[in-house]
């Protein structure tokens, strides 16, 4: 049987029909989009404002628009290289092939700390605020229920870790309600704070203590790349969308730049309310939320903003782990060469949700000291990887089916961009940097 149009071409039934229930399951960019947009928005949110006090309003909005751009060019150069690949391969096939063993080892370990270690984080504070949050539910007035910080981050863990399990499809869809659920409670606790910003404080014009700005711009430059960090779900959307190039770079695009205003509003609604000044006790306690709302307490009433944020904070962190897991899942199939059945899938996710499990209900508050280093790692997977990877591509294959914009003069824009992030974190190690201090 043959379908015909007016064009006098034709098809068979069969190839019709195939066409037809393709096109009904292509899956939406929303989706993908929500998958970056979430596996970005998280760990560095409170971070933002408390690296960049230093340079301020203008000079952290300079700084994060440098960051974003940098960081999507380096993920779309990621996707260049991956096509040239079988689906379902991740950064282990691609660069063994491209940069060879040296180069995949040094990648290989500095993803996998990161990945790991961004799991463990989100565990550890994901656990602690799913205890807090039963306790309160099942508590009566007539008996307290204590779960314990270890039942609660099982309990979120096992949870969020049935959607990895499951499929993409199952991120996606869950990622695109918790998003839904941040942006809700993201505008609810800084609508106030945005609307009783002072021009004054925002440009720090109203002050006659330290006006230097440019002396701490590096130090707020690390910070904020690992506030964009979405690379490890590169391979798991070619995958997601059948290696439609259009549509990964389109997800990229979109999720990284929702992430990116995201960070601009928090950058109004926290320091145009809170003097230059005031940050000092919040930095003492390394950014903590309770320190942050204590400072702005002084200056407005803060009791609907803490409710809010608290729901804020616990979607931010569901979705950041689903996004980041869904990559080190991808990851370690494809290093461990599981496949994608039942069996195999399960066999990747103990890899992938065990560790990090185990090391938070031993260490349920060692992330601050591991953590300083993430950002190094960050650097060479991320950034100075990816476009090497795109150089190494085009110079082995002649005919890419997607290639990033900017040529070879943008991948050299990105080498710089990770280099000054390495030089940066490294002069901060060593404390040859000027910190802010109030």
């Amino acid at each position: 049987m043959y379908y015909y149009n007016s064009s006098k071409s034709y098809l068979t039934w069969k190839t019709f029909m195939e066409k037809s229930m393709k096109n009904k399951k292509q899956p939406s960019l929303l989706g993908g989009a929500m998958i970056i947009a979430g596996g970005t928005i998280g760990a560095g949110m409170l971070a933002n404002p408390i690296s960049t006090a230093g340079v301020w309003f203008l000079g952290s909005l300079l700084i994060l628009i440098y960051t974003w751009f940098c960081m999507m060019s380096s993920g779309l150069m990621l996707l260049e290289a991956n096509l040239h690949y079988p689906t379902g391969s991740s950064f282990d096939t691609i660069v063994k092939d491209l940069l060879g063993k040296g180069w995949n080892i040094l990648n290989g370990l500095s993803l996998a700390f990161v990945l790991y270690i961004l799991t463990y984080a989100y565990i550890t504070s994901g656990g602690g605020i799913t205890e807090g949050f039963l306790n309160q539910l099942l508590s009566s007035e007539q008996s307290a229920v204590e779960i314990g910080r270890s039942s609660g981050s099982l309990i979120f863990t096992f949870v969020l870790a049935v959607f990895v399990w499951f499929s993409t499809k199952a991120v996606d869809r869950f990622s695109t309600i918790l998003i839904g659920g941040m942006v809700i409670s993201f505008f609810l606790s800084v609508s106030g704070l945005i609307s009783s910003a002072n021009a004054d404080v925002l440009l720090n014009s109203a002050t006659s203590q330290d006006t230097q700005y440019l002396p701490y711009a590096l130090v707020a430059l690390p910070v904020c790349l690992v506030s964009f960090g979405f690379h490890q779900n590169v391979p798991s959307l070619v995958k997601y969308y059948n290696r439609d190039a259009g549509k990964v770079s389109k997800s990229v695009f979109v999720g990284t730049f929702i992430a990116l205003i995201i960070y601009i509003l928090w950058q109004l609604a926290i320091q145009g309310n809170l003097p230059r000044a005031e940050f000092v006790p919040v930095i003492e306690k390394g950014g903590d939320i309770a320190a942050l709302l204590a400072a702005l307490s002084k200056y407005i009433q803060t009791d609907y903003i803490a409710l809010a944020l608290n729901f804020f904070a616990y979607m931010a962190i569901a979705s950041s782990f689903l996004g980041v897991t869904l990559g080190l899942f991808d990851y370690i199939a494809d290093l461990c060469g599981f496949d994608d059945s039942k069996a195999g899938r399960t066999k990747t996710a103990l890899a992938t949700f065990l560790p990090p499990l185990l090391l938070s209900l031993q260490f349920p508050y060692g992330f601050v000291i591991a953590i300083g280093y993430a950002g190094l790692a960050a650097t060479i997977w991320a950034a100075i990887v990816p476009a090497l990877l795109a150089k190494a591509s085009r110079k082995k294959f002649n005919k890419p089916s997607y290639s990033c914009f900017g040529g070879n003069l943008m991948v050299y824009f990105i080498i710089i961009f990770g280099v000054l992030n390495i030089l940066s974190q490294l002069a901060m190690q060593f404390g040859w940097l000027p910190e802010f201090k109030g």
